[in-house]
Parts: C-alpha cells; structure tokens; sequence
C-alpha cells in the first residue's frame, strides 16, 4: 500500500504525544498530523510550536489540532496512543493499568465506529495490556495494533553496550522480550556486533566484551526509571519508538524492530500481545520472528508472558465491576 498524503493522528499532548509529532515532522514521515487532548487548550498550544517548527525544515507538514473530537482520528492512516498518565507509573509500569485502559475506551470505539481502517501503534502503560485492549475495541486484525512495548528498551540495552564497548549503537543487535516492564529479559545469548555474536567476542576480547549481561539487563530495565527520576518523565526516546513504527508502516519498509505483537504460536504462545523482533511494513505486522533462547531466558520470557495475561484478566474484571 502507498499513501498520496500521509495522515498521522496522536492522541495523547503530554511528555510523549508531542515528541512523537515533533519526529514525524522532522524526519518527513507526515504531510498531516491530527493532535488530539481532553485538554482542548492543550493541544492548540502543541499544534501552534509544531507548526512553528516547519518553518525551520525542508519539507512542510500541516498540524491539525482536533481537541477531543476522536472521530476526526478515522482520517488518518496510523493513529498513536499516547494517552495516560506519567505520575501513575513512578515505580511501576503496571501503576496505570486501570486508569489507561479506561481512557482507552473512552475514544478507540468512537474512532472505529467513524469508520478507521487504518493501523494503531500504543504507547500508553502497561504497554501489552493497552495494546490488547486497543486491538479487542477496535475491530482491526491483530496485525493492524502493534505497541511500542520494548523497543526503547531494547535501545537501552544497545545503549548500554555501546558504552561498554565504545561501538556505535548503530551496529549493536540486541533485544529485551516480554512485557514492557519489571519481568521483561534481554535476550543475551542472541546479542550479535556487525553479524559476530557477543558470545564469540567475550571469548576472544574478555577485556572489552567479557562484561555482564545482568548488568546491561539492568540498564536496558532500568533506564527509564534512572531518567524519570530526575526530569520526572521520559520522552525523546519513546516519543522516536512510536514515530518510528509510523514511518516503518508508511514506508512499507518491512524493516525488523522490536514491538508489543500479537503472538500466533510463537514460543508456544498465543492469543496475547507481547514485545518480540517482528517484521514491520505496509500492512503492519508482517512477520514475528521467534528467537532462540537459552532454556533460562526461555523460561522468564514464559513468566513474563503469565504476567501480561494475568494483568488483561484483572482489566476485564475491572471492567465488569464498572458496568
């Protein structure tokens, strides 16, 4: 699928809906950005310093606010789900799990009764759940939701290693699996520099590469956290993660990033989503790749996916009970 005039709708002007618009912008992903906040001033102001930056760029972009008028979303090609709140998850990404999954009901079906077709990307906490919630309300295929779920924290984890050993982040292939929170793992024994393994390097070079993988699982963990508690948020590498599914699906790139994915019998799994490598183009998830594991990394991926179950049985419960 190609798109004549790229349409963008982000639901959510808080830390990260905005920084998702303003890389969109930057990397001339969008020609329409729709912004959209219950806060109706809120998304004014965003969409005016939006625009002020498009003077400054090669490629001009129209920033539409919206307010909360949803249904003006069903235009659009891909909508982000930025929408919750940041206090919520200080200590814990599961802090939110009631308060975003109902506002995510209060404006997925509205879009999808106006008539979207178009692909979901969530960013709202806990990531897997809200994901799973966004796909059942909204009526798409599975491979048409997809979350951000542990891309940034599969960049940390790069990150960690290229300060470790002084390699750009850029030829470092790594990945954290499972939820987007407390029980995700680095998939340590898959991490590979430039196509060499990490393993064959700490045999060869312990020096440089003979470090701990439970410390960069650490980081890769933690990193958010370690941000947060100083500027209270985190949002230029979150913000990047969403616009960067974007521009995969927009671009029909089919290009391999880590995502929040609904499993089909991968790792004996299904029915659920969850972050793993996937295949990411025009038509959304394109393809889910199962990595090999050691039978420990294995295992927690296993826990960590009971985890996201058990988390989406207590949103329905909390369901129920308010109806």
């Amino acid at each position: 699928m190609t798109y004549d005039v790229v349409k963008i709708g982000i639901v959510g002007m808080g830390h990260v809906g905005p920084h998702a618009a303003s890389a969109l912008i930057n990397w001339g992903v969008a020609d329409v950005i729709y912004v959209s906040d219950i806060d109706e001033k809120k998304a004014q102001a965003e969409q005016l310093d939006l625009m002020d930056s498009t003077a400054f760029l090669p490629r001009p972009t129209r920033v539409i606010s919206v307010g909360a008028d949803y249904e003006v979303l069903a235009r659009a090609d891909v909508i982000i789900n930025a929408a919750g709140d940041i206090t919520k998850v200080a200590t814990n990404r599961d802090g939110e799990l009631y308060g975003t999954t109902d506002i995510a009901r209060t404006f997925v079906g509205r879009i999808a009764a106006a008539g979207f077709e178009g692909f979901w990307i969530n960013v709202s906490n806990p990531c897997d759940v809200v994901t799973r919630l966004v796909h059942e309300l909204s009526g798409l295929p599975s491979n048409h939701v997809l979350g951000t779920g542990t891309s940034l924290d599969s960049a940390r984890l790069r990150r960690a290693i290229s300060q470790r050993t002084g390699l750009s982040i850029q030829s470092i292939d790594a990945y954290m699996l499972g939820e987007h929170g407390a029980s995700e793992v680095a998939a340590f024994s898959q991490v590979s520099i430039a196509g060499k393994p990490l393993a064959e390097l700490a045999v060869e070079r312990p020096g440089r590469f003979g470090f701990s993988g439970d410390d960069v699982e650490r980081d890769g963990l933690n990193g958010g956290y370690d941000i947060y508690n100083t500027k209270h948020c985190t949002e230029y590498g979150i913000g990047a993660a969403a616009a960067r599914l974007a521009a995969a699906i927009v671009r029909g790139e089919r290009t391999v990033l880590p995502a929040s994915v609904y499993l089909c019998g991968q790792y004996g799994q299904s029915g659920f989503y969850i972050s793993t490598p996937a295949v990411i183009g025009a038509d959304g998830v394109e393809d889910i790749y199962e990595l090999r594991l050691t039978d420990t990394e294995r295992e927690r991926f296993l826990a960590s996916c009971d985890k996201v179950k058990h988390n989406y049985e207590l949103v329905r419960e909390h369901a129920a009970r308010a109806s």
